[in-house]
């Protein structure tokens, strides 16, 4: 009996001991997003060229886009035609796969074979094949690192990050960057805020004054005299370099409210505002405004090939206190029964809705869009008041599908810590554990029904620069939040381990210092003290600020 006991004992430590030696063995590899399954092998693989046989003409994209990146890394690369001995890298198609994203990475000392159900999951597995070079031992001409065999699969399927270029405007080859940093982390939707109160920064050909008067100025200094505006030719750029990439753009035209820019462009198409938004909303009582913006979201449908416009619809109450008193709405009102500048404010949006959906787009709003009654199934809802958990359950409730964005913890102009002083709060800050622990840590305050949660899409940080007037701001406020971001919309909640995710953290800091990225160092704060924000006295808002 003792020597049973003594076996058992003994076969429990050995399992013990593997399970430990798996443990170790899986750390070592060190990846963000952290993937579904991973099972790391004692053999290693080295890397000293890159000859990639793809099985598909379809994934002849992705094959040039991994040749490009081993050049970058110093390995010398070619696409061979026929699989053969010398090629060490495969791509190939595998009906096996379940969903569209999911990949499988199988790695051996000879070679390094990438799976999937189709081109998207091929780039994510590319993507993780790089994040593993780039972490790897250097070697004489080449890199090694350890064998693994890795089955992974996004938890969501919109995985967004926005950047504001109203307030201010960044330029080309920030967003580009951005767009590889997404790309790296497998992030897939980048909504990107061109209209709105300070500028107006997409061209229109048939309203050529929207860039040349509304692009002028921006949020810290209005009367700035140069407009800054993207071409079309640059947006096409920006779009080609985006789908490389297998990101979406989602482009925002702001309206009725944040209308500002296009207003002083077009000031017959004002619907004028408050003292403090002077010019905040777009005319609902006008038909020359419907054509207007028809015109301008047919030019923005032809730029962008994405299935999405967002028509914004929030804070609209900021401006519509002009609503009440002009003729031609009250005119509208009583012709089409409408009770209230609320309800003017919904028969607006169906309208415009309504020339989405004609141009074959689907609708993406913020969550103030659901008091318009929206039809269900081509519209998207954005909820970002986090203080409105009801809102949320009424978007699920209802069938809506729902990209969750709440202001806390996923607004990233907002504080990251009580030290720094430029930027939002709102009884509390966005630290990089909270983006990490969402949706989870939250989840017990919505009180959603388990039927619902079918209906969230995923999820999305968004960053507002009204403070982030300059590169190194906008990578202190983003940077490694993003990666958070990354994780948390990627990872299975059971896979997810925040001690781990911050010693793997660690490439990714050395992955920024090699960009050149200035961003909050969670480590040792006072290593990157926080960038001045902007001077210019804040307009008031239903928010906290502290200068």
């Amino acid at each position: 009996m003792g020597r049973l006991k003594s076996k058992r004992m003994k076969f429990i430590i050995c399992v013990c001991l593997l399970l430990g030696g798996y443990r170790l063995a899986a750390q070592s590899v060190r990846l963000i997003p952290w993937p579904v399954s991973i099972d790391v092998s004692e053999e290693k693989f080295e890397l000293r060229r890159g000859n990639i046989y793809c099985s598909e003409e379809v994934l002849l994209s992705e094959a040039e886009f991994l040749k490009k990146k081993l050049e970058e890394t110093g390995l010398p690369g070619r696409i061979e035609k026929r699989l053969n001995q010398r090629c060490n890298i495969v791509l190939q198609l595998d009906e096996q796969c379940r969903t569209e994203e999911e990949y499988r990475l199988r790695m051996t000392p000879d070679r390094l074979t990438v799976s999937g159900k189709t081109p998207v999951a091929i780039f994510y597995g590319i993507q993780t094949l790089l994040q593993l070079l780039e972490n790897g031992e250097r070697l004489k001409g080449g890199i090694a690192g350890p064998c693994c065999q890795i089955e992974d699969y996004p938890r969501y399927r919109w995985r967004g990050f926005m950047l504001d270029e109203s307030r201010h405007f960044f330029g080309k080859e920030k967003v580009k960057q951005l767009l590889d940093l997404m790309a790296y982390y497998k992030l897939n939707k980048f909504h990107w805020h061109l209209t709105d109160e300070p500028g107006w920064r997409i061209e229109i050909e048939k309203y050529p004054r929207l860039t040349s008067v509304g692009g002028k100025g921006n949020w810290s200094n209005p009367q700035d005299t140069v407009a800054r505006f993207y071409t079309r030719g640059e947006i096409k750029e920006i779009v080609a370099y985006a789908a490389e990439r297998h990101i979406e753009i989602v482009p925002e035209v702001d309206m009725p409210g944040h209308a500002t820019a296009a207003n002083k462009a077009y000031p017959q198409y004002s619907g004028g505002g408050t003292p403090t938004h002077p010019d905040f909303t777009f005319h609902p009582g006008k038909e020359d405004v419907y054509t207007f913006l028809g015109e301008v979201l047919k030019e923005v449908a032809g730029l962008f090939p994405a299935s999405y416009i967002h028509i914004g619809g929030d804070e609209v109450a900021f401006g519509s206190k002009a609503w009440q008193d002009d003729p031609e709405i009250l005119q509208l009102m009583e012709r089409e029964k409408l009770k209230n500048s609320k309800e003017v404010e919904g028969y607006f949006m169906h309208r415009m809705g309504d020339t989405v959906k004609e141009l074959g787009k689907k609708v993406v709003g913020w969550d103030e869009l659901l008091d318009a009654h929206p039809d269900t199934a081509s519209t998207i809802i954005f909820w970002w008041r986090h203080d409105h958990p009801e809102v949320l359950r009424a978007s699920l409730q209802k069938g809506f599908a729902t990209v969750l964005c709440p202001r806390r913890p996923l607004y990233f102009d907002f504080l990251q810590q009580k030290a720094d002083k430029w930027g939002r709060v709102w009884d509390g800050f966005c630290p990089l554990e909270d983006v990490y622990a969402f949706p989870e840590k939250q989840e017990e305050e919505w009180n959603l029904p388990a039927y619902s949660r079918d209906f969230i899409l995923g999820i999305q940080a968004n960053l507002w620069t009204e403070r982030i007037h300059n590169e190194k701001r906008l990578d202190y406020m983003t940077f490694p939040r993003l990666c958070a971001l990354a994780e948390a919309a990627w990872t299975l909640e059971e896979r997810k381990d925040y001690g781990h995710f911050l010693n793997r953290l660690e490439d990714a800091y050395r992955l920024l210092d090699r960009y050149g990225i200035y961003y909050f160092d969670s480590r040792n704060p006072a290593a990157h003290p926080e960038p001045e924000g902007c001077r210019r006295q804040e307009r008031e808002m239903p928010l906290d600020f502290r200068d």
